[in-house]
């Protein structure tokens, strides 16, 4: 198993809200939200930049695609099509893609609920984007919901929202998080063993 790989599982069970308590960078606007409940995914970012109503360039993206990738979508000057729906949720399933996280909107979100589909986006739209278009880029540096993302870092994303870090911060904080996490079942019994909050806080 690679490090890569290791990072990955064991990312699995940390909450973004955890890493929030340590880091202020790398979240991506609370807007932002799964389709689907009690998710939590982890992968390496693959990215796409759509301008407009152009969706030129997802096929390429998915041609690009490893299994477990998480495709990143940049909308560059657009807040009204939806550039994400059935047809391209078939095709992500069908090359391995854990996820999509978008800075935009869907359509067919029953598709993507019936198939189970994660993705996070700003909601839905029934404008769609266009054929004959030829724009975009694939694997390139992009911003998404105000998070700078490279092809390769790693997004973790659940029901709290998106992080995007890179291979090396997420494992330098691994470790801090789930001893967090390990410590909060201890905190909430004695919370109902009536000790104050301040009290275990030392505070």
């Amino acid at each position: 198993m690679s490090s890569e790989d290791a990072l990955l599982i064991a990312l699995v069970n940390v909450e973004t809200a955890t890493i929030g308590h340590m880091i202020s960078h790398g979240f991506m606007s609370p807007e932002l939200q799964c389709i689907l409940p009690d998710i939590c995914i982890c992968g390496p970012a693959l990215t796409v930049s759509l301008p407009e109503d152009d969706g030129y360039s997802l096929p390429f993206a998915l041609q690009a695609a490893r299994k477990g990738d998480v495709l990143v979508i940049e909308r560059l000057n657009d807040n009204y099509h939806a550039c994400w729906g059935a047809v391209m949720t078939v095709a992500a399933q069908q090359v391995g893609i854990a996820a999509v996280i978008l800075d935009g909107y869907i359509t067919d979100i029953s598709v993507m609920m019936s198939a189970q589909f994660p993705v996070w986006c700003k909601g839905r739209s029934p404008l769609t984007t266009k054929r004959g278009k030829t724009g975009g880029a694939v694997n390139t540096k992009i911003t998404c919901a105000g998070v700078v993302v490279n092809p390769g870092d790693i997004i973790l994303a659940d029901e709290n929202g998106v992080l995007s870090l890179s291979k090396e911060e997420m494992a330098g904080l691994l470790e801090q998080a789930l001893e967090i996490q390990r410590q909060e079942p201890l905190i909430i019994e004695k919370l109902k063993q009536g000790i104050s909050l301040a009290d275990i806080y030392g505070l």
